[in-house]
């Protein structure tokens, strides 16, 4: 059986997966993806890598990441991470460590580590955390069930940023993991749903719920995967008004 099917049965879990696999289905119909998905890719691109950076503390919205002046090494790491994406899908699932290693050597290739700080794509585990990367892994090489790929990728985000196995820039990783997750599992292919966007707006349910999760108990990780249902549902209906503003 697989490991995540029991978190399928904790309250209000499938309700609000399955919520968001609707609102996205709906978005995947809309007229504007008929013959081309790339203009609107590209919105919810620059709309998703203002979100991860806002989620960093940033004061950065999408027309000022459209007029950045290319000064802060965070907000140039994020902005290769995400234009990264789409060339490491197909060894993500193969290949786990090295992607996360590239995804962190792309969002602090520009910091200063010559005081100390570990070298870019280094992940700084003990024994315990060490472990828990490799069942980490493990989920991301074996999807063995049809399981809803939102669960796979709430939880290897919700781990992810539980281990903090990347002293900086670790949250970033974790978001674009759980992308990778989504598009590799056929949830997401293109990157078209807004998801930090989601997390962005629901940000204290964002931060309460990931340090809920951490604990492992029951309840705090059914309240990280009913917030990740709705930070979808969000982040679809995101993306949905995109495509209608370029539907006119």
């Amino acid at each position: 059986m697989d490991p995540l099917a029991p978190l399928m049965e904790l309250s209000e879990v499938a309700d609000a997966l399955e919520n968001a696999r609707a609102t996205v289905e709906r978005m995947m119909w809309h007229k504007s993806l008929e013959s081309d998905h790339t203009a609107v890719a590209d919105e919810v691109a620059l709309a998703e890598t203002a979100a991860t950076l806002q989620l960093e503390g940033f004061e950065l919205d999408v027309d000022s990441l459209r007029a950045w002046d290319g000064s802060d090494a965070t907000v140039r790491g994020a902005i290769r991470v995400n234009e990264a994406l789409p060339s490491l899908v197909g060894v993500w699932r193969s290949s786990p460590r090295y992607v996360l290693a590239r995804l962190h050597m792309f969002a602090t290739s520009d910091f200063d580590v010559s005081q100390g700080s570990p070298q870019p794509g280094r992940p700084n585990l003990d024994e315990t955390g060490s472990a828990r990367m490799d069942a980490l892994c493990a989920l991301v090489s074996n999807p063995t069930s049809d399981l809803p790929p939102t669960l796979r990728a709430a939880v290897i985000h919700g781990e992810l940023l539980s281990l903090q196995a990347f002293p900086l820039a670790n949250d970033i990783v974790a978001r674009a993991a759980a992308k990778l997750t989504l598009a590799e599992q056929g949830m997401d292919p293109h990157f078209l749903i807004a998801l930090n966007l989601g997390h962005k707006e629901r940000q204290p349910e964002y931060v309460g719920s990931s340090k809920s999760f951490s604990t492992g108990t029951p309840d705090g990780v059914r309240s990280w995967l009913k917030h990740y249902g709705q930070a979808m549902e969000t982040g679809a209906a995101r993306t949905l008004a995109i495509c209608n503003e370029r539907a006119g």
